[in-house]
């Protein structure tokens, strides 16, 4: 078994609202961060805002290799509680492939790519409500947030529209 450590993903327990002062510390003190937000715009008021929400409420991802010295410091950072470690003395990074899949699925701006590029005439399943597991085509994208479907039911054709989330692209 090999003593090495290597460099990798780590994550660090915030203070209530500290997200915000925690990355401005983590990086003036050089340390990579990531912190995955889904956007949010209220349904009932189309025109408000879109405000991000953390995917992980009061933790942050930040990078470091536990083989050089200072990465200690992380636990008493401005909007850090701390590090939350198997071992301290010999701390072992979040599997690559983990973070690896978290960034692929969110942008610089730390807005939500979505699992796959969605296009009129796509065949989707539906994941929840009452035709779950149905696997129909996508017939209109009215915004960015919902999909138009017809759904052949009973003999006839239905138009629904569904929240993006509740969908997904199935292959032909």
């Amino acid at each position: 078994m090999s003593n090495s450590i290597r460099a990798g993903w780590f994550v660090a327990q915030l203070r209530p609202h500290g997200l915000a002062q925690a990355r401005v510390h983590l990086r003036r003190q050089g340390f990579d961060t990531f912190s995955p937000a889904l956007v949010h715009r209220p349904h009932n008021q189309p025109n408000k805002l879109r405000a991000a929400r953390p995917l992980f409420p009061g933790y942050l991802f930040v990078n470091f290799d536990p083989n050089q010295n200072g990465w200690t410091a992380i636990n008493s950072t401005r909007g850090v509680s701390r590090l939350i470690l198997n071992d301290p003395r010999r701390p072992r990074p979040l599997p690559a492939e983990l973070i690896r899949a978290l960034q692929n699925r969110w942008d610089p701006r730390n807005d939500h790519k979505g699992e796959d590029d969605l296009a009129v005439g796509d065949c989707v399943r539906i994941l929840t409500g009452p035709f779950a597991e149905l696997v129909t085509k996508i017939e209109a994208l009215p915004s960015a947030e919902r999909v138009g479907v017809l759904i052949d039911l009973m003999g006839g054709e239905v138009r629904s529209s569904l929240p993006r989330g509740h969908v997904t692209k199935v292959e032909k």
